[in-house]
């Protein structure tokens, strides 16, 4: 089984080395990422300059590695149209140092990176890990990415699926389990103003809002301790209002 490794935090990040060394213990890896931190790019991709891409080594994985110029999505982009000759079987996005919960998977860029695959019609996975007073459990991550993938990939190469996993700040044995749920609600981010004076204005983003956790969602069973997996797919039409809209013309 032959798999394309991605990320948005950088081709150095921790998050994609711990994922790279346990599973090119069984696979085949091919790992392509940004040169350096390109999170919350969505799926934005380089088209008014030309993308650098360098053959690079990662302390001591025996995979072969690239760092690109460019966006999470650029780096499918480029893997799958110019680095890979053999097909690949499925697209591991992470591990991402913070997790991707709710709405803000429409900014994230692990995210985005997978969703990337799955519009070339290969099966993939956004791995991201809960940021906790500046650390990150990759050991529990890297564990249940790990399992997930073993025990969804006969599936997984049959059809054209995106999964969201989250995993929590928890050792392997706090862990309560998996749910597969619906991603949360919208979380807003504060603005704090840096300098204000008449002609402009510096803001940068920092705090988020502290709201009500809606049941049965992503970010809920996050904060109860589970791990969860959420189905996602690019494709953004309301089939609902489709007919309705048709009706007004």
């Amino acid at each position: 089984m032959r798999l394309l490794l991605v990320n948005d935090d950088g081709i150095y990040a921790e998050g994609i080395y711990r994922l790279a060394k346990e599973l090119e213990k069984t696979y085949e890896l091919i790992i392509v990422a940004p040169e350096d931190e390109r999170s919350a790019q969505s799926q934005a991709i380089t088209i008014g300059k030309s993308l650098m891409v360098r053959e690079v080594e990662i302390g001591d994985l025996k995979s072969k590695a690239y760092s690109v110029s460019g966006t999470p999505a650029d780096c499918v982009r480029v893997a799958l149209d110019k680095l890979i000759d053999e097909p690949i079987d499925m697209v591991l996005s992470g591990i991402n140092m913070g997790v991707n919960l709710g709405m803000d998977i429409l900014y994230s860029g692990t995210v985005s990176a997978a969703i990337e695959a799955n519009i070339h019609k290969l099966p993939s996975m956004a791995l991201s890990a809960e940021f906790n007073n500046g650390n990150v459990n990759y050991d529990t991550a890297v564990k249940y990415g790990r399992c997930i993938l073993e025990k969804s990939k006969d599936d997984f190469i049959k059809n054209n699926i995106v999964l969201s996993i989250n995993t929590p700040f928890l050792d392997e044995d706090e862990v309560k389990g998996i749910k597969v749920c619906k991603i949360g609600g919208i979380v807003y981010d504060y603005y704090h103003i840096e300098k204000n004076n008449n002609r402009e204005v510096i803001l940068t983003l920092k705090g988020r809002k502290k709201n009500g956790l809606e049941k049965d969602t992503d970010r809920y069973y996050l904060g109860q301790g589970y791990v969860t997996i959420t189905p996602i797919h690019y494709d953004l039409t309301n089939f609902d209002l489709l007919e309705k809209v048709e009706s007004w013309l």
